[in-house]
């Protein structure tokens, strides 16, 4: 990444491409090296400008991140409604599918879900956190209210089933992308290739169990 000569933004409207700009850089990182890899100095240093320049628009690093996150999330949730209303049948296996492909091509989203309540929430200010909580929830009341309509489910359940989602898909995401010291020992021992894997056949299956086991109980209680 090519870095560019910093001059500071004065106009609101040249502040706001900053902001623009910082969060662009930061989401290119994070999808290139992890977010765990991405420093506050390696962003600044990608727009052009020092550390304590960049905080005059952010309050640290996880905030930047945290917003992210935020995007990510409705993003996704545009997505995987559209998945649900061309999926036809809503069988728990087609509804699982759809889920599970929708998380599996969007690897930094699942990075940054993994790596939110870890790190993310954590030194920003209690607005940043309710902030990123309500937009968050906006994303998944959307898709449950898709998953209640399209495959029975309460409420309760559709949410459980998004948590378990959107939870297994970061978990899975950071074990099949090992530090890269670490891949080469994976990939030379067929015991351990499963790990470097794609997650979203997995996936699948585990909300496919789950959905037909809320299936199995909502048939039981009526």
């Amino acid at each position: 990444m090519t870095t560019p000569t910093f001059q500071r933004a004065r106009s609101l409207e040249a502040k706001q491409l900053r902001v623009s700009e910082i969060l662009e850089t930061a989401r290119v990182l994070g999808t290139e090296r992890g977010v765990g890899n991405v420093s506050l100095t390696d962003i600044a240093d990608a727009v052009g400008m020092h550390k304590s320049a960049l905080l005059r628009y952010f309050e640290t690093r996880e905030q930047i991140f945290l917003i992210l996150t935020a995007s990510a999330w409705h993003e996704w949730a545009e997505d995987v409604i559209k998945r649900l209303q061309r999926s036809g049948e809503a069988s728990p296996a087609s509804v699982a599918a759809a889920l599970a492909r929708s998380l599996g091509a969007r690897p930094l989203f699942c990075d940054l879900v993994a790596h939110a309540a870890l790190s993310l929430e954590r030194h920003v200010s209690l607005d940043a956190i309710r902030t990123f909580k309500f937009a968050a929830l906006d994303a998944i009341y959307a898709v449950a209210a898709q998953l209640q309509d399209r495959a029975s489910l309460t409420q309760g359940q559709a949410i459980d089933a998004i948590s378990t989602a959107t939870c297994m898909a970061g978990a899975l995401w950071q074990m099949a992308t090992p530090a890269p010291e670490v891949l080469p020992l994976y990939q030379s021992d067929p015991r351990l290739s499963h790990v470097v894997a794609d997650i979203t056949p997995r996936l699948s299956r585990i909300l496919g169990n789950l959905l037909t086991g809320f299936a199995v109980a909502n048939d039981s209680a009526r």
